[in-house]
């Protein structure tokens, strides 16, 4: 019998894209947590757990030395849907593989990964379940495998779900494991689990699978905000449920209630959190209960930090699809569940609309909380009328002066245990091209001006984190849900967070400068971005440095620089 008291447990972090789950960095996400958590529980102590993510194994090989040499291998990850990422690149099936040659000791694989693996993480793909070489799958949760296998002496496990109880507990206990994430503690944000399961059953969607929507109550979720706010994280994402308006409810109908427990606890324990966004919103649920889910979008929006997202699933806008695939929302229901979150909470704080009263001085900020739509391709019936009846709805939206977040457009994947599973990738091949055509056809009529819209010349985009460098411009995000690009001029020193304000629009990125704007120390590359100034004016306000005012540089602009640029005296020699 193996006393857990002695053994050495290496996890390893893969990362994990579920409908309701994410896990990229800057995220991180639930199973490691839980993972660290349960193996606590089961008396494995906290300095015998090392935890590694894919990129920390790829970057640092003599990492690798702690999967051979440990006495148990976690590997955490799998993707079960499409999507491109900056801050982290998901492991493939071939490094998982490796992984489990490398284990000297027991391995056990857990998360997604257990309903399939494909042969790229892309759209368009048809996946089969594999056990890659380890030695043990978990295909019920893999928190719940761990903690069992520990207690077997590493013999073996049922594929149980764990319950309430275990879960309050393993969240906590787990809540250390965040010190070893590389991006700790200032650019890592905690996806945070609600509930799972849930109570539609669209073709396509691996939530179905968790069963019906079972909740942590708010002190569960709560307790395990004030231990990660405790260890220094401040970024929280409350992405791990299929509709956030029901929490706490049936499953179905809102519970205004159960919100307010739950924000108003959060913003409790932690009165020092930067970021506190959201995830999915089921569009129907707005519609068959408008004024409960008003009370709610209020709760939310009171609560949390600005630009926040709300996805609504609507898949598609086509009627023949929506009855194909067991859709729950039809396109004319998905709009009004768009006005209402714009009616509801698409203010923007100490702006005009801002419920508490307007603000003198206040830069404008992103909007609290607005909708994005996920459309979905390659689905059961698609047909040509598919995407004009897709861009009929997005149009709609606009033309009627509503705001979208974002638009994510993705290619189905299909997994075993979906009804998805029949047609797999078929459609979505096919239809490629006319994929593409469309796509681009979004990018140029919706998200450019919807863009403009949303992010206004001179909105200031707090806490941006500096990530990469191209074509000689810095690029960065802010943490949050659906964080937007930034494009600054010149190259900056990475992992730095600055201010920036808005000065162009791209289609799914801002250009942005630093604010406040100093005219003293501004570069010609900063002074040509802003709209209307050319590089003969930039040239002019460099030469006629230094001013003691804004308004001294006189020049045209399309930009109100009284808003955002500032004048710091230059310092003299004596």
């Amino acid at each position: 019998m193996t006393d857990p008291e002695t053994l050495s447990v290496t996890i390893v972090d893969g990362y994990v894209d579920e409908p309701a789950h994410f896990g990229v960095p800057p995220y991180i996400s639930t199973y490691p947590r839980y993972t660290a958590g349960a193996l606590v529980d089961a008396g494995v102590p906290r300095e015998g757990i090392t935890y590694h993510t894919i990129d920390g194994l790829r970057d640092e090989p003599d990492r690798w030395r702690d999967v051979d040499e440990a006495d148990l291998l976690c590997y955490l990850g799998g993707m079960t849907v499409p999507g491109k990422y900056v801050g982290g690149t998901p492991a493939e099936p071939d490094e998982v593989r490796k992984l489990a040659w490398t284990a000297s000791g027991t391995s056990l694989m857990g998360g997604p990964v257990k309903f399939g693996v494909g042969d790229e993480n892309a759209g368009a793909t048809e996946t089969e379940r594999q056990d890659l070489d380890f030695d043990f799958v978990a295909k019920g949760d893999v928190e719940a495998a761990v903690y069992d296998l520990v207690e077997s002496g590493l013999e073996g496990f049922s594929n149980r779900m764990r319950d309430v109880d275990e879960v309050s507990r393993w969240a906590q206990e787990g809540a250390f494991i965040v010190e070893q994430h590389p991006n700790h503690p200032d650019h890592l944000i905690a996806e945070l689990e609600t509930s799972r399961g849930c109570a539609y059953r669209c073709s396509f969607c691996t939530e179905p699978l968790y069963g019906n929507p079972t909740f942590r109550p708010p002190p569960s979720v709560v307790g395990e905000v004030d231990a990660l706010s405790d260890l220094g994280v401040r970024h929280f994402r409350i992405g791990r449920q299929a509709d956030i308006l029901a929490y706490g409810g049936d499953g179905e109908a809102p519970n205004p209630d159960a919100l307010r427990s739950l924000y108003g606890g959060i913003r409790e324990v932690a009165p020092d959190l930067e970021t506190l966004h959201l995830d999915n919103m089921n569009p129907i649920t707005i519609v068959e209960w408008p004024e409960k889910s008003r009370e709610g979008i209020r709760i939310i929006a009171e609560h949390n930090t600005p630009g926040d997202t709300a996805a609504f699933g609507l898949e598609s806008a086509d009627p023949l699809v929506q009855e194909e695939n067991n859709l729950n929302v039809t396109a004319e229901e998905c709009f009004e569940a768009v006005k209402i979150v714009n009616e509801e909470a698409g203010w923007r704080p100490g702006g005009p609309d801002d419920p508490n009263g307007p603000e003198e001085g206040v830069p404008t900020r992103l909007p609290k909380l607005l909708p994005g739509i996920n459309l979905l391709h390659g689905l059961k019936g698609e047909r040509e009328e598919t995407y004009e009846r897709n861009l009929e709805f997005l149009h709609r939206v606009y033309d009627e002066g509503y705001m979208l977040r974002r638009v994510n457009i993705r290619q189905v994947m299909s997994f075993d245990g979906t009804d998805m599973s029949e047609t797999g990738a078929e459609i979505a091949n096919e239809h490629k091209k006319l994929f593409k055509r469309y796509k681009t056809q979004v990018r140029e009529e919706i998200d450019n001006p919807m863009l403009a819209r949303v992010a206004p010349l001179g909105t200031v985009l707090p806490n941006v984190h500096l990530e990469y460098h191209q074509d000689g411009k810095t690029f960065g995000r802010q943490l949050g849900t659906y964080p937007l690009l930034v494009g600054i001029p010149g190259e900056r020193p990475l992992g730095e967070t600055i201010d920036v304000a808005v000065v162009d629009h791209g289609y799914r990125s801002v250009t942005g400068v630093p604010y406040p704007l100093d005219l003293n120390d501004a570069s010609m590359d900063e002074l040509t971005t802003i709209p209307g100034i050319g590089s003969s004016t930039a040239g002019n306000i460099v030469v006629n440095r230094p001013y003691d005012s804004v308004a001294d540089a006189e020049f045209g602009s399309e930009v109100d620089l009284e808003g955002f640029a500032t004048i710091r005296p230059l310092e003299r020699a004596d």
